[in-house]
């Protein structure tokens, strides 16, 4: 018989809940499954635990910071752990993937210690995963710490030298596909440093903005909440870091609204573009949801005596319209109408703006996850329906009147290609130049159309281009 003395079992130890990081796990498994957007999935699951009293202020920014930080990295953060796994990525549970993605995210992109960082994602794989999976979980992560060389060391090993390939390596390096970056880079112009600057400005969080609706509130009451100026547009608010735009009772009343720089400045040019000889006095807003811009229009038009309609195809979103103008102070109506097949007869409107669907390339700051989620093939299926919605816009306005062709996508294939192809069979429409209805704006290119810039103007990347109709 041993001799050896007898060591109690150790006791089964329950995985601990880490309602931060679960909560984390459920906003990345919802992008995922439901090709949910994290900035509407995220809210709702932050109130509702806040309501359960499982979080607080600082717990929500670090489950914020998660959600996000893992989005923006995704592609980056799966090249590292391709690179510590055995077998193809493809081969790897989604659920896993989303687990190592968020440890990866903890150990390499925030100052989490790493011995943290390693425990907190094993406990969260053995409780959404299981044990046997969170094995695996902890073996990668320990291969990604192993040899200290933190996201830079990283970078070095698994992005290819600028030389051979820049875009993947700039893709790499910024979390960014390499189309994109290519597109980008096509649409930017300019040498490396400037698509750098881009590219970080991409992954940078954006500030919460507020627009004052003329004539419903003023800027001075948003500015009481801790705001301050916008840069550019004279209706704009931005919030302290951490402001919440629900505590503004003008945001809550609807009188105010919370929408970026750039959509401001592209429905305040149009608001401003010159006509030809004849009225001012109807409006249409041919791609409303879910209605920025609409109410923003319908107040400007009110100060002006005009009238604005706002079509929305879906119903649904025609509703949140519909809900954006509620208590504007001049007419207007709301319909339920696609804008390729218009309701309404041709030469009808003085001012026609169409803020197109695109790929939503100019907002990836706000919705990282469409970066991974876009295909090159999805610039086919938006090709026709934004061609389209110009033509139906140039023959809804009247000789003389004026289209914004608007869509937040700086892509050349949605923007300046749209517009030369419509006005190829529309040669009755002249490209006005967009830079003097956007004062004191810098970098605003050669003309006549515009494109804003996050990293340059603090703006999603907005692209407008003014046609006014002369036959």
């Amino acid at each position: 018989m041993s001799t050896r003395p007898r060591r109690p079992a150790k006791p089964y130890r329950r995985p601990r809940k880490d309602p931060v990081r679960i909560l984390a796990f459920e906003a990345l498994r919802a992008v995922d499954e439901r090709d949910a957007y994290a900035n509407l999935v995220l809210p709702p699951l932050l109130a509702k635990a806040r309501e359960k009293g499982e979080l607080d202020t600082r717990d929500a920014a670090l489950a914020t910071e998660l959600v996000y930080g893992t989005l923006r990295w995704q592609g980056t953060y799966d090249a590292i752990i391709a690179d510590c796994v055995d077998r193809p990525l493809r081969e790897v549970d989604p659920p896993v993937l989303d687990v190592l993605a968020l440890g990866a995210h903890q150990l390499l992109g925030t100052r989490i210690p790493s011995h943290a960082g390693v425990s907190a994602t094993v406990e969260l794989a053995r409780v959404v995963l299981g044990d046997g999976r969170a094995k695996f979980v902890n073996a990668v992560l320990r291969k990604i710490t192993a040899d200290g060389i933190g996201l830079e060391g990283w970078l070095d090993r698994v992005a290819p030298p600028y030389e051979e390939d820049a875009e993947e390596h700039l893709g790499v390096r910024h979390g960014h596909p390499r189309w994109i970056v290519s597109a980008l880079w096509d649409a930017l112009g300019g040498g490396r440093a400037g698509m750098e600057d881009l590219l970080t400005a991409d992954n940078e969080r954006p500030e919460v903005t507020l627009v004052a609706r003329p004539g419903r509130a003023g800027t001075d009451e948003l500015l009481t909440g801790g705001g301050v100026p916008g840069r550019w547009s004279p209706y704009a608010v931005r919030l302290a870091e951490g402001g919440e735009p629900g505590a503004v009772a003008a945001v809550r009343e609807g009188r105010a609204g919370v929408q970026d720089e750039g959509s401001q400045l592209v429905a305040l040019a149009l608001a401003d573009a010159p006509l030809g000889d004849g009225p001012d006095r109807r409006w249409l807003d041919g791609c409303a949801g879910p209605g920025g811009k609409a109410a923003l229009l319908g107040a400007l038009a009110a100060q002006r005596g005009a009238a604005l309609t706002a079509a929305e195809k879906q119903p649904h979103r025609a509703r949140l319209v519909a809900r954006a103008l509620a208590g504007n102070p001049g007419p207007y109506q709301v319909v339920a109408a696609d804008g390729t097949r218009p309701a309404w007869r041709p030469g009808t409107f003085d001012r026609v703006l169409v803020d197109v669907p695109c790929t939503g390339l100019g907002a990836l700051r706000r919705r990282p996850e469409a970066r991974w989620r876009r295909r090159p093939e999805d610039l086919d299926r938006f090709a026709p329906l934004q061609r389209g919605l110009l033509e139906r816009a140039l023959e809804a306005v009247r000789v003389g009147g004026v289209v914004g062709y608007v869509t937040c996508s700086p892509h050349l294939a949605e923007t300046r290609a749209v517009v030369d192809d419509v006005r190829k069979r529309h040669p009755g429409a002249e490209l006005l130049d967009a830079r003097p209805l956007l004062p004191d704006m810098p970098a605003l290119g050669d003309g006549p159309d515009v494109q804003l810039w996050p990293h340059l103007h603090g703006t999603d990347a907005m692209y407008l281009a003014l046609l006014r109709r002369t036959a």
